[in-house]
């Protein structure tokens, strides 16, 4: 490998806002937000929308998608063809 044209890997913490969990990885990624960390340590912190603690297609919930109306909005706009 050529030296001086990767990123540098280090400990984050990546926080799922929706799960209200955060796991300590080795990523190249890097913010100006901290957290200190149960070891005692700080590390840099990224918050994400969605992880697999929150994904419905991990944790088995679904969501009610409502189609029919969506369905019949969109004939109302473009109307229906036969």
């Amino acid at each position: 490998m050529r030296p001086g044209i990767h990123p540098v890997s280090r400990p984050v913490v990546f926080r799922d806002r929706a799960a209200d969990i955060a796991i300590l990885t080795t990523s190249t990624v890097d913010s100006s937000r901290t957290i200190e960390w149960a070891d005692g340590n700080t590390y840099p912190l990224i918050d994400v929308e969605i992880s697999s603690a929150s994904h419905p297609f991990y944790t088995g919930n679904t969501r009610v998608v409502d189609t029919a109306g969506r369905v019949e909005r969109f004939e109302r706009r473009y109307g229906r063809t036969s």
